[in-house]
């Protein structure tokens, strides 16, 4: 049974691994360098400092993925709208991992009356596309060329889903 905890320091390895095979093979984040331990450790303390979830997927011990969020702009009129972001292993994509984290995430920020939640996509991650609409997303906006990796251009595509009634 897959469960939806609070990710504690103990996840960090595990969420590191997640993230920089992410960095490394996809074009989910535009990062182009992995993440170091010390670099891990001290984003799970900004975040328990700044009160921001990170939710992980755990089965028998092991994780499988993870999901946050942050304010989606830096100036205090953007504080009710935050802007997710969800890694899955990668011997575990396609499994409905995302959709159980994604669904929880919504939950705790409509539990702190929130009251949008936004993602940032690339235009070619169709299965990320296709869970955020399939959990009331919308796509809302592309920018054309934002990104440069693996010697490329990236789209990115804008979805939000409101949080309050």
């Amino acid at each position: 049974m897959i469960q939806i905890r609070n990710a504690t320091a103990d996840d960090a390895d595990a969420i590191r691994a997640i993230y920089n095979d992410a960095v490394a093979n996809t074009t989910a984040v535009f990062d182009y360098e992995p993440r170091s331990a010390e670099a891990q450790l001290a984003w799970l303390a900004m975040k328990a400092e700044q009160k921001l979830p990170v939710l992980v997927a755990e089965q028998d011990g092991a994780v499988l993925g993870y999901a946050s969020y942050g304010q989606f702009r830096p100036w205090p009129a953007f504080q009710y709208t935050v802007e997710n972001a969800i890694y899955i292993a990668p011997n575990r994509r396609g499994q409905g991992i995302g959709r159980l984290l994604l669904g929880e995430l919504i939950a705790v920020a409509q539990a702190r009356g929130l009251r949008s939640m936004v993602a940032g996509i690339t235009a070619e991650n169709t299965a990320s596309l296709a869970l955020h609409e399939k959990l009331g997303f919308e796509r809302t906006g592309l920018i054309r060329d934002s990104g440069w990796k693996f010697e490329r251009w990236l789209d990115l595509v804008f979805l939000q889903r409101m949080l309050q009634a």
